[in-house]
């Protein structure tokens, strides 16, 4: 459930882990207006619906829909995953994880002790940002265009972030800091066509540099990155990751994601 969803893999996505598990399910794309997420919840429950993805922009109005909340989704305060058992919708965030799966296993790059950017405040912002700060990063950096927004996500994190020894701080996108082992564009900018939001000097010969959008979307920010001798990454295997933990809280079985992100890179090469 998203606007815009005509773009989303995700049917292609849990098509194949649905094939490659033995598990018998159906997922679609669901177009939903402006402040129309929670009637379309209620529809879709009503038509037999066992659980969802909430996309962009209503990953903070999913959260009180829950009656139940993941820890990780209660930290972040939006959610991407519900589940319905009876009366129960329970709320899940798999963003995060599916972000530090991908870099660390996929990308085969450490998060531990690094120096990481997290440019924008919103819910995917939201989502990432625990998990990010549980892989034991040196230091988080969030940079937000309006700084108090990025003020109070770290402040809402700063408890997890002290335990564990996480230096964790708020910028504006002028002066974030420079030279950074990772940089995440978790903004708006690519879905808006916008910008690369941040000076160059965030990026140092090296630094992984993932957009979490794909496809045309994230080439802009892609450019950038490698034109400064960065190594960037899309947001596809992090769309994979997350949809197979998903998937898990779904059916209680976890996918073979990587060989579905090769399977999807080739798909989507051939468009």
């Amino acid at each position: 459930m998203g606007n815009p969803v005509a773009h989303s893999q995700s049917p292609w996505i849990h098509a194949r882990f649905a094939e490659l598990t033995g598990q018998v399910l159906g997922y679609e794309r669901l177009l939903v207006p402006p402040g129309g997420l929670a009637q379309a919840v209620r529809e879709f429950r009503a038509g037999g619906g066992r659980g969802c993805n909430i996309t962009v922009p209503f990953k903070f109005e999913a959260a009180p829909l829950a009656t139940r909340l993941s820890a990780r989704a209660e930290l972040a305060g939006a959610c991407n995953t519900l589940r319905f058992d009876g009366e129960e919708v329970f709320a899940d965030n798999t963003d995060g994880i599916g972000l530090v799966h991908d870099i660390t296993r996929n990308a085969g790059v450490a998060i531990a002790g690094r120096r990481v950017l997290l440019v924008g405040a919103g819910g995917a912002a939201a989502g990432v940002l625990g998990p990010l700060v549980e892989a034991g990063p040196q230091a988080v950096v969030v940079a937000n265009r309006t700084e108090d927004k990025a003020r109070a996500l770290v402040d809402r994190h700063a408890a997890l972030a002290a335990r564990h020894g996480v230096r964790l701080q708020a910028a504006g996108l002028q002066q974030p800091g420079q030279a950074f082992d990772l940089v995440v564009n978790a903004s708006a900018s690519s879905l808006a066509g916008g910008a690369v939001p941040v000076p160059d000097a965030v990026l140092r010969p090296g630094t992984l540099a993932c957009d979490l959008m794909y496809g045309p979307a994230a080439q802009p920010f892609m450019d950038w990155a490698r034109r400064l001798g960065a190594v960037p990454r899309d947001g596809l295997g992090m769309l994979v990751e997350q949809a197979a933990e998903a998937f898990q809280v779904w059916r209680g079985v976890r996918p073979p994601s990587a060989a579905v992100l090769d399977g999807l890179r080739e798909r989507l090469a051939r468009q």
